[in-house]
């Protein structure tokens, strides 16, 4: 909820109480996939004569690898409908996965799969995922094009009810979001985008972790009951317990199981992790956090989270369901869950932690213990992990029971020890059981230790180095870090996984809390009080005493220091800090979220030495010009000195030919970059608000495995070397606000990898290279904002694999090159705010474009009557061009045109007719089109149209609405400040959905809103007026209302229609809304209501509010009261408040028969407003529904 103005409804209940009303009044919701016996995890519907051969033969390739086996339904005899057989297939997959292609819709069989598929997405929770091959999605959702033709014929001589059934199956599959072939440069990369969303999916189910599946069900049924899922509350449980015992495993069971039924949901896991505390810089850690939240919430990578505030706004009329898991602080939940305002009804929230104080102070009241498991239950997920099975072998009982005594009953525990004795003899477990007794003492660090000690030292190494330093990172980047280990990565990894001392998911490598606080007591117990003589340092107080005493010793191979953890003052680093530390292979010291509120570490002193063994050197805000005159980086792999005071890194030509990253961003006194000539495994480099840099060296060129080049603010760059051409390889180039940079080097051309080029912001430069047209591979250029680009070059038409050009304000470009008719795969095409640009070259050709963005170009005069040749345009942007004289008739041609915006086109005196070609416009905006004097006639003809705005258009005088006796459903209408506007309505509002907005229209004549009001089922409207109508005929002062009503009402639905009224001030507000809260005495909840947000907006006086709102009656005697949100916002004064009952529902369906009749009475408020809270008193008697 963000911070607008709202009004409340309060429904309390007392004295007359009925005992036997139950809450059952619950929406059904569909099974999760969790709750199914799936057989089969994917089945694969397809027609053969398109993919057999190529897409689907290399699917399934790709899936063998990865361990997958789809249900395909190559072998089965077809005919007229599918039997019994593949219908059990298709319900016992978990994931199908539909391959529409141009011909899938010539096969009655493949469309009839489609329908059962999407049912069993729909009843079952059936997970379904699309692939588009060859074929527009737009086609597939419209049947249209290629795709439309051959569908067609199928359905010739088929029943209607099928074809019905068929179409809307192939709509709901367009629907979702999948992979489009022809968005991919490689085939293979979308099958592995493929198979890893798959595998996605199927790892998401309840993990080996702990105890897996013993007693599961048990915990998640009563996990459930606390959520109660039948109520429209927004609620937040607690799941708590020590460490290791499976709370983690059970949210995530609880979750699979549950968030089919919620339109959001997130599992944010680790948060102890990733907001260490304490924190310098409180506010940016949150802010981090907000945004991982919500970018797995919304699926949306790069969200930009400004303030605290976004969550809310993005996710208050969401139903989500949310996992916190290990949380340890308040100010976790204050960034992610601060209050169940945040979330829309019906929302749960779930917050994993060890610490039950913390979900009291949160005001949690709903909170799950997880117990240690009983005797037998041990038993049970010991064996899991030493048997397979969840009893012991023959033979093992009762050594298996005396194993799982000393194993304790911590469920990491005995998945521990079970993995240790996996697959041995008896001989080998009775081997095994003295040491047992001696090592185990019912501590869960004996249990795990134990593991620990039966590897071979090679593991223990690995081991090691993963908890103290790559316990984050992926498989590919350890087995880089540790090349020149003797020990074999891959086959180590899978020894630590086989003993379940980490687990290994997608490329990651994942470890338990425990586990890692194993690994790290044990490098502290190797020198207790002289932490210099360890192997690893990440103890803030012990890395404090080593640099500052020069205690470090040639035993240390890596210190990770997090800055946050140093709480007060700074550390003075020795000169010799690190000289003795000549084994030194890792060093990171770094700033978490971006914390650089100060400097921590700094050397009075300078630096004479760093390890020349160093292979990761990470180091933030470090204090000096240079690195130490004898740094030798022959071994360095990855470099980071952000924020850094560097003028340079190091004196004269330095092999880096190990080297793969490099990011020196934001050091804004770096001058020098080192001799490239040797980095040959260069993969990034980024140099962002390098202020002070004015030239990349030639040697860049000999980078040539460089991917990605990153110069966004180098605000003094001035040019790029010609050598430049030979980054073969480079993919992205960003060159964003580099103010000075005049050209690119006519080698530029050479760069023919390159896909994506951002020059946005370089305000100087005069030209791009034609040479631009050699880069084949092309697909984004962003250039927004180069106001001294006259001209594109013609060359540009080669590129004709772009898909997205923005020339963004580039406000000296008077052209475009006829070529970019060439472009015949472009989608997007944003020259808003190009004032100098006078004409559009004809862009008839350009086939896919679907985005165009015309804003501002307030020189353009007329669109190419071609502009119909763009068949797939669906969005068209023309606000503020204000010398626009006329549309081109052609323009209602483009059947896919679904937005089209003229606000404050102030020359457009008229829309061409036949506006009902097109046909699925959805939204037309006219907003103060100042010389536009009537709407054509046709435009209520289309069926779709659901947004029409002509508010400000001060010279309208007609929206010819009365020879149409019904408008589109769902239509919201805005006229809001239309002067002229003189309209008599013979039009009839009938679906409840419409919106309409007549604000300040004040010629507007009685008949029409009389109409309005009383006649339409519209439920939400502003239209002019200077008293509540006698529609509404009983009025009381005051904020409350008292209704009484016939006991054999209760449970029964009431729908209200409420008119307010403003008369004095003016809400200062940009946006208002109604929430209504309904509290029932002892215990009160609270039901969230908003009017249409396009009602929105400051409060105006002489303006008539009427909207609608429904309660569920559940006593006999209630009161609505209303008054200001929590937010304490003046409202100004209101005259009355009029409420009128529209229609009862009674047994559960709507009724408008004579036993309504008791119900229709009006109930007009007079509302007072005082102290931020609508406080007044109920002076009228109101009547009693008593009938």
């Amino acid at each position: 909820m963000d911070s607008s103005c709202f009004l409340v409804y309060r429904i309390f209940r007392f004295r007359k109480r009925n005992k036997n009303i139950s809450s059952s009044l619950s929406s059904s919701s569909p099974p999760s996939s969790l709750s199914q016996n799936w057989l089969h995890p994917v089945f694969l519907s397809f027609r053969g004569e398109d993919v057999r051969k190529g897409l689907l033969s290399h699917i399934q390739k790709e899936f063998q690898r990865n361990g997958i086996t789809p249900f395909i339904d190559n072998e089965m005899k077809r005919g007229g409908s599918i039997g019994p057989e593949l219908l059990q297939a298709i319900r016992g997959s978990k994931i199908a996965i539909i391959l529409l292609s141009r011909n899938y819709g010539s096969s009655k069989w493949c469309l009839d799969e489609l329908v059962e598929i999407m049912k069993c997405r729909e009843e079952l929770g059936q997970t379904v995922m699309t692939v588009f091959y060859d074929v527009d999605p737009s086609d597939v959702r419209k049947q249209k094009g290629d795709f439309g033709k051959v569908f067609k014929k199928t359905c010739v001589g088929r029943p209607e009810e099928m074809v019905q059934r068929w179409k809307q199956a192939l709509t709901s599959a367009a629907n979702i979001l999948g992979e489009d072939s022809r968005n991919w440069e490689n085939e293979a990369d979308m099958i592995i985008k493929i198979s890893k969303d798959v595998s996605d999916v199927l790892s998401f189910t309840p993990s080996k972790d702990f105890d897996e599946f013993v007693g599961i069900e048990a915990h998640t049924t009563e996990i459930t009951s606390l959520l109660q899922l039948d109520l429209e509350e927004v609620r937040m449980i607690g799941i708590w317990g020590p460490a290791g015992i499976g709370k983690t495993t059970i949210s995530r069971v609880l979750y699979n199981k549950l968030f089919h039924q919620f339109q959001l949901g997130a599992i944010i896991d680790n948060i102890k992790v990733r907001y260490p505390r304490p924190c310098h810089d409180e506010y940016s850690a949150k802010l981090q956090l907000q945004k991982e939240l919500l970018s797995q919430m919304i699926n949306q990578k790069d969200m930009v989270v400004p303030h605290l505030g976004v969550a809310q706004e993005r996710l208050k009329d969401k139903k989500v369901l949310l996992v916190l898991d290990d949380v340890d602080g308040l100010v976790q939940l204050d960034a992610m869950a601060k209050d169940v305002q945040w979330f829309g009804l019906g929302s749960r929230i779930i917050v994993v932690t060890q610490d039950l104080k913390l979900l009291k102070a949160h005001g949690i009241k709903y909170i799950y213990k997880v117990d240690f498991p009983t005797s037998d239950e041990a038993l049970e997920i010991f064996c899991m992990y030493a048997f397979g099975e969840k009893s012991p072998k023959v033979g093992f009982e009762q050594i298996a029971r005396t194993v799982t005594t000393l194993a304790g009953k911590l469920p990491l525990g005995l998945r521990v020890m079970g993995s240790y004795l996996r697959r041995m003899s008896k001989q080998e477990w009775a081997k095994s059981i003295p040491r047992l007794r001696t090592s185990l003492d019912d501590d869960i660090e004996s249990v795990l230790k134990f593991s620990y000690n039966s590897l071979a030292e090679q593991e223990k190494d690995l081991f090691l180095h993963i908890t103290c330093f790559f316990r984050r990172e992926r498989i590919e980047t350890l087995e880089v870090f540790l090349a020149k280990k003797s020990v074999d990565m891959r086959q180590g990894l899978q020894i630590l996984a086989d003993k379940s001392l980490l687990s290994l998911n997608l490329g990651n490598i994942e470890m338990h809390n425990l586990l890692v606080q194993l690994g790290l007591d044990i490098v502290r117990k190797q020198s207790i009080h002289k932490p210099g003589k360890r192997q690893f340092l990440v103890d803030t107080e012990d890395i404090c005493e080593v640099l500052t005493d020069d205690t470090g010793t040639r035993t240390l191979i890596g210190i990770d220091l997090e800055l946050s953890g140093v709480i007060e003052g700074v550390i003075n680093i020795s000169e010799r800090a690190f000289e003795r530390m000549c084994n030194l292979q890792f060093l990171r010291f770094h700033h978490p979220y971006g914390d650089r509120c100060h400097d921590i570490l700094y050397l009075p002193q300078g630096l004479s030495h760093i390890s020349r063994k160093l292979r990761l050197l990470h180091w933030e805000r470090y204090p000096l010009t240079c690195l130490p005159p004898k740094f030798n980086p022959e071994f360095l792999v990855k470099i980071n000195m952000r924020d850094s005071m560097l003028e340079k890194l190091w004196d004269g030509n330095e092999p880096i030919r190990n080297l793969k990253w490099m990011d020196l961003s934001f050091c804004v006194n770096l001058k020098e970059l080192p001799d490239f000539s040797t980095a040959t495994n260069l993969q990034e480099l980024r140099l962002i608000n390098c202020l002070s840099l004015v030239e990349l060296p030639s040697s860049i060129g000999n980078a040539t495995n460089l991917l990605e080049l990153d110069l966004i603010d180098c605000s003094s760059l001035v040019k790029l070397p010609s050598s430049i051409g030979n980054l073969t390889n480079l993919k992205k180039l960003f060159l964003n606000r580099c103010s000075s940079l005049v050209k690119l080097p006519s080698s530029f051309g050479n760069v023919t990898s390159l896909k994506e080029l951002n020059l946005s912001g370089c305000s100087s430069l005069l030209e791009i290279p034609s040479s631009i047209g050699n880069i084949v591979n092309l697909k984004k250029v962003y250039a927004d904002g180069c106001s001294s680009l006259v001209q594109l070059p013609s060359s540009i038409g080669n590129n004709t694999n772009l898909k997205e050009l923005h020339l963004l304000n580039c406000s000296s470009l008077m052209e475009c090159p006829s070529s970019m008719l060439n472009l015949t795969r472009l989608e997007d095409l944003n020259l808003s705010g190009c004032l100098s640009l006078v004409k559009l070259p004809s862009i008839g050709n350009v086939i896919n474009l679907q985005s165009l963005y015309l804003s501002d170009c307030s020189s353009l005069m007329e669109l190419p009557f071609t502009i119909e040749n763009a068949t797939n345009l669906d969005t068209l942007y023309l606000d503020g061009c204000s010398n626009l004289l006329e549309l081109p008739s052609s323009i209602w041609n483009i059947t896919n045109l679904q937005s089209l915006y003229l606000n404050g086109c102030s020359s457009l005196k008229e829309l061409p007719s036949l506006v009902e070609n097109a046909i699925n416009l959805q939204s037309l905006s006219l907003m103060k089109c100042s010389s536009l004097v009537e709407l054509p006639s046709s435009i209520w003809r289309i069926s779709n149209l659901s947004y029409l705005d002509v508010s400000n258009c001060s010279s309208l005088l007609e929206l010819n609405l009365v020879s149409h006796p019904v408008v589109p459903d769902s239509l919201i209408l805005d006229a809001g400040d239309c002067e002229s506007l003189v309209q008599r309505l013979d039009c009839f509002f009938q679906n409840p959905k419409i919106v309409l907005n007549f604000a300040n229209c004040f010629k507007l004549n009685q008949e029409a809103r009389d109409l309005i009001i009383q006649t339409s089922a519209c439920r939400n409207a502003i239209l002019p007026g200077e008293k509540v109508p006698a529609y509404f005929t009983y009025r009381a002062t005051g904020d409350s209302l008292t209704v009484k009503l016939n006991q054999k009402y209760l449970l029964q639905s009431l729908r209200f229609k409420a008119c307010l009224l403003l008369v004095e001030g003016q809400n200062k507000w940009p946006n208002w809304g109604m929430n209504l809260v309904t509290s029932r005495e002892p215990d009160g909840h609270i039901v969230l209501y908003t009017p249409s947000s396009h009602l929105q907006g400051p409060l105006l006086m002489e303006n008539l509010y009427t909207f609608e709102f429904e309660l569920v009656v559940t006593s006999s005697e209630f009161v609505l009261e209303f008054r200001a949100d929590r937010y304490k916002c003046a409202l100004g004064r209101f005259d009355k408040f009029g409420v009128h009952v529209v229609w009862c529902h009674l047994d559960q369906y709507e009724s408008k028969s004579p036993s309504c009749k008791p119900f229709w009475r009006d109930f007009p408020i007079v509302i007072s407003n005082g102290q931020n809270i609508l406080d007044a008193i109920l002076k009228t008697p109101m009547p009693s529904i008593n009938q």
